[in-house]
């Protein structure tokens, strides 16, 4: 986190060093990320939530139903989605 002599050399131009590709940063991220999902699960038991269907009031049911939808969007995109738009290797020869 300091300046230290190492964090100062100079780049060349034709390498320009970007934020993520130092894995140090990745992790911080990460690690970021992680921390902020528990934060957000431990929160949820103490907010009063007004749920229109009784499936609303269940622990978790916010996380999981994100978490689903995203799975199904992954999948549907590759093996609905992505056979329609697919050339072949060879069309644009």
């Amino acid at each position: 986190m300091g300046n230290h002599a190492s964090d100062m050399k100079p780049q060349p131009d034709s390498e320009k060093s970007y934020l993520f590709d130092k894995p140090r940063n990745v992790k911080r991220l990460l690690g970021g990320f992680y921390v902020s999902l528990v934060l957000l699960l431990l929160i949820e038991f103490f907010v009063h939530k007004h749920p229109y269907f009784e499936w609303e009031a269940w622990p978790e049911f916010y996380a999981v139903y994100g978490f689903v939808a995203c799975v199904v969007l992954v999948v549907a995109a590759k093996y609905i989605l992505r056979p329609l738009v697919k050339r072949r290797e060879d069309y644009y020869d």
